[in-house]
């Protein structure tokens, strides 16, 4: 049976999560870097929606949006291993707080492509300064409450010998990566200590380093 692709560059923190995610819980797949941006045609034979990631299952079909994916790959590797890895707790209040900073880190993730998409997209002449100022305002909420959610239970989210754990710790690093790059003058370790704290660990891990952002305008990791 063909393995599990995915679809999308790594320089997309919905990729990138994903991708991270799968190492992390032992599910085999083969990831396949495709832009929607310069490799459009390429990736509209795959979907044609043209949204990243893209997952394609062994029987051809095609699953798409971050959070559905990782929903089924973790409910149908939930049934074939029981005893497997998970990236969720069992309690209730823990996944609470869990889904809280999850939240904020999406949101996040979701300024950030909008901000690119005006700043670098759109000719300079159609920007629209209000709409920006608003979009950015509303990373700067994001990355305030996802700092406190992270400084509430730092210990929580990291990574456990060296191996990420919860699915609300990748996400945030990977989401503090990603707007690090997109809205440098935002993301300061200064204001968010516990979120760039708990990013560093994330990136010094195995399952991090196996998945760099690579894609355009992103910088190239430290050697």
């Amino acid at each position: 049976m063909p393995p599990l692709r995915l679809i999308g560059m790594l320089d997309s923190p919905y990729v990138r999560r994903v991708a991270i995610s799968l190492h992390c819980l032992g599910v085999p797949f083969e990831h396949e870097a495709v832009s929607v941006v310069s490799t459009f045609p390429q990736f509209q034979r795959i979907n044609p929606v043209v949204k990243a990631p893209t997952l394609v299952c062994p029987d051809g079909e095609v699953l798409m949006d971050s959070s559905l994916i990782l929903q089924f790959i973790e409910a149908t590797h939930g049934q074939a291993n029981s005893q497997g890895p998970k990236l969720w707790p069992t309690d209730a209040q823990a996944l609470q707080h869990d889904f809280r900073a999850l939240s904020l880190a999406m949101a996040a993730c979701d300024k950030g492509v909008q901000s690119i998409y005006e700043r670098k997209l759109r000719p300079a002449d159609k920007q629209h300064g209000p709409w920006l100022e608003r979009v950015q305002g509303q990373l700067v909420a994001a990355l305030a409450g996802l700092e406190q959610a992270v400084a509430q239970r730092p210990e929580a989210l990291a990574p456990v010998q060296g191996q990420p754990t919860r699915q609300a710790g990748i996400t945030a690093a990977v989401a503090w990566q990603f707007v690090g790059e997109v809205e440098p003058g935002l993301a300061l370790a200064d204001k968010h200590p516990a979120l760039a704290a708990l990013a560093a660990q994330m990136e010094a891990t195995e399952a991090f380093k196996r998945f760099p952002p690579v894609g355009p305008g992103v910088s190239p990791p430290a050697a």
